[in-house]
């Protein structure tokens, strides 16, 4: 190992949450010679259950959890106390091996998709890739590691406690509202999303018709000759990744950008990911992690062999079985209204039951329902507080009849046996929240498996 392990050396470490994040940065502790110790009251094995236990002065640095807001009292505390605050990416961050390029994915939807692509075209490139992020590897084992790039999915909960993080390349899907109970606001929360783009090395990505996403570019603090990179599903223009006659096509990496393009692949490489045509949406992510690729120096005929070899999440869009005509669609995923109107104008059939509902994290579902009303016959809302999607539903798709399913241990079953009953041969039973799962499940994978174990059941 070549790493440096100054950063944390000798030094004391207060780790609130020992989850996953957490657990990683215990070990590496350890590893590296810091003094760690552990606050979390939901587990038994942290070292205590309570701030309160802690004296806080005793402490060089903080690494918190996801699940601390800066809004709660134990973070108030921390910052009172002028510890510096580092999220599991920073971390990683400062434990990292040297040398080895990160790109950084973030957004309000397309993250883990996105970034796994990014995992795809590299490996297909011939590169030793580490994805990792919020889709299950823990970023601080992966950065610890010897490979050839890091692709690391990063949300707003986690860009907002890092501070050197210097990626070679870097995007921002979209900046719609998520997580305002974390953030306080949607101001916020999108100040947050625009930290991705600090000390960018190579190219900031950002959708060309984004002008939200682009003013965070503008205004971004990179290194000198860093440069913005736009993704259209169009035809690009120069310094842009685009369509061109159902072509991917390159006019940002290569030296005569100014009169031609290259050829990255063909829209038709993700035809096998969905029923149908390609959504924009889908083609947008496999070109925003294509110019990430290519700003770490991915050959172009890379991109089209990794997405020709690429499969979707199991939980983002995933047909489960059709049964007596009608579609079961796992897109327990969507964990936000961005995320379910993807959903609709991706796999879902002209005419949807959807299984709605979760944790709302603050969100409001106005735009959601005026979106996509006109697909819906009915909803089945789920989730311990309803009264957000039902009074956006009740104000702008009155007609629509809705379901509620009270909360307990087999509210998915009790879902998916109203939904059967109210759909028609040729619909689609979309699950796709558009809320948190932690309300009632502990993932949104639990969420998912236990929307396919329902529908199974309908088969037996």
């Amino acid at each position: 190992m070549t790493r440096d392990p100054s950063a944390i050396a000798g030094r004391t470490v207060l780790i609130l949450g020992l989850g996953v994040a957490g657990r990683s940065a215990l070990d590496a502790c350890r590893e590296l010679g810091a003094h760690a110790v552990t606050v979390d009251p939901g587990q038994v094995d942290a070292d205590h259950a309570d701030l309160d236990a802690v004296d806080l002065a005793a402490f060089d640095v903080c690494m918190a959890s996801p699940g601390f807001s800066p809004l709660s009292p134990w973070m108030r505390a921390v910052e009172a106390a002028g510890l510096e605050v580092w999220s599991e990416m920073e971390f990683a961050w400062r434990v990292r091996e040297p040398g080895i390029p990160w790109v950084l994915v973030t957004g309000t939807n397309g993250k883990t998709t996105t970034t796994q692509l990014v995992g795809a075209i590299a490996a297909a490139g011939g590169l030793d890739v580490a994805v990792c992020g919020n889709m299950g590897v823990p970023v601080i084992a992966a950065a610890r590691e010897r490979r050839d790039l890091v692709a690391v999915e990063i949300a707003s909960l986690q860009l907002h406690y890092s501070s050197t993080i210097s990626p070679h390349a870097a995007v921002c899907l979209n900046a719609d509202e998520d997580h305002l109970d974390w953030h306080g606001s949607v101001e916020a929360y999108r100040a947050d999303k625009a930290r991705v783009y600090r000390h960018t090395q190579v190219a900031c990505v950002y959708g060309a018709q984004d002008p939200v996403v682009e003013a965070m570019v503008a205004d971004a603090d990179v290194v000198e000759g860093c440069r913005a990179v736009g993704v259209t599903t169009g035809a690009p223009d120069v310094s842009q990744l685009g369509v061109v006659d159902g072509l991917l096509a390159d006019r940002a990496f290569h030296a005569a950008r100014r009169t031609e393009a290259i050829e990255l692949g063909h829209v038709d490489d993700l035809s096998h990911l969905v029923a149908g045509a390609v959504p924009p949406y889908l083609v947008f992510n496999a070109l925003a992690a294509a110019a990430l690729c290519r700003a770490v120096g991915v050959e172009p005929g890379a991109v089209a062999r990794g997405l020709a070899g690429f499969a979707l999440d199991a939980h983002r869009t995933a047909h489960v079985a059709t049964i007596d005509g009608v579609a079961y669609v796992d897109d327990s995923k969507a964990t936000n209204a961005h995320a379910a109107i993807a959903a609709f104008g991706g796999r879902a059939s002209s005419s949807v039951v959807w299984i709605a509902g979760g944790q709302a994290k603050g969100q409001e579902f106005d735009d959601l329902v005026q979106t996509v009303r006109e697909r819906v016959r009915a909803v089945v809302l789920i989730g311990a507080d309803p009264a957000p999607l039902a009074s956006a539903l009740e104000g702008h798709a009155a007609d629509i009849p809705v379901t509620r399913i009270e909360p307990g241990d087999t509210v998915m079953q009790q879902a998916v046996t109203a939904a059967r009953d109210l759909a028609m041969p040729g619909d689609t039973v979309l699950l796709s929240p558009a809320c948190a799962s932690f309300d009632q499940f502990r993932s949104y994978a639990d969420r998912g498996d236990a929307f396919a174990a329902a529908v199974g059941a309908l088969k037996s």
